[in-house]
């Protein structure tokens, strides 16, 4: 074998190969050329150097960090934007529930509509019904203060819904005319609704996923 051929094959012994050489002749050959014997020393040199090397790698704590941060942002954002939606569909029911429940009351109240059968007590319903159409506009218009209400118009429906399905039990009244009832049990729902979610805290993202914390 000649130095070429040697260092062809101890070149490959070094990268992990096959040398396709017996290791007793490529000794023999670097114990008796001190060329080729220094050639080894070099290269055995530079691939532990090679091998020993740090690898520069990039920090990207920081950017995966934002990177979170901005989609639980983008996410916080979504999730408010469908509650401000869901509230102000609430406020609109409420309003159309007040006013329709003031339009029904505001004539017997004023001047009777041809109530005959105990229009005193027609009038004193209808002073109850305008004032509860003004508390529900009022809670339309400002949703923050309308948990005051609430226990109101949830005393209201349930007393209304109990006495109903007593008297049509007993058979003191009819069933078609208790539906009107209904109504407060539909306004406490959409009011206790309106409540739930004006009363819902704000989402804020957790200080470890905060863009320039650790």
């Amino acid at each position: 074998m000649n130095c070429d051929d040697v260092r062809v094959a101890l070149s490959a012994r070094l990268d992990g190969e096959d040398p396709q050489a017996p290791a007793a002749a490529l000794e023999a050959h670097t114990g008796s050329c001190p060329a080729c014997r220094s050639w080894l020393a070099r290269a055995e040199r530079v691939t532990r150097l090679t091998r020993l090397q740090a690898v520069d790698v990039p920090d990207l704590t920081a950017p995966v960090l934002a990177a979170v941060a901005a989609d639980r942002a983008a996410a916080g954002d979504g999730g408010a934007a469908t509650v401000r939606a869901r509230r102000q569909v609430l406020r609109v029911a409420v309003a159309v529930a007040a006013v329709a429940q003031f339009a029904i009351a505001l004539p017997i109240l004023l001047a009777g509509l041809g109530v005959e059968a105990d229009p005193h007590s027609s009038r004193e319903m209808a002073s109850f019904d305008a004032a509860l159409a003004v508390g529900f506009a009022l809670a339309a218009w400002r949703p923050e203060r309308a948990r005051a209400f609430l226990p109101v118009a949830l005393v209201l429906a349930v007393c209304l819904a109990g006495t109903s399905a007593v008297d049509v039990a007993r058979s003191s009244t009819a069933l078609v005319h208790e539906l009107g009832h209904l109504a407060a049990v539909v306004q406490a729902g959409l009011l206790w609704a309106l409540v739930r979610v004006s009363g819902e805290p704000p989402r804020r993202l957790p200080t470890a996923f905060a863009p320039g914390r650790g």
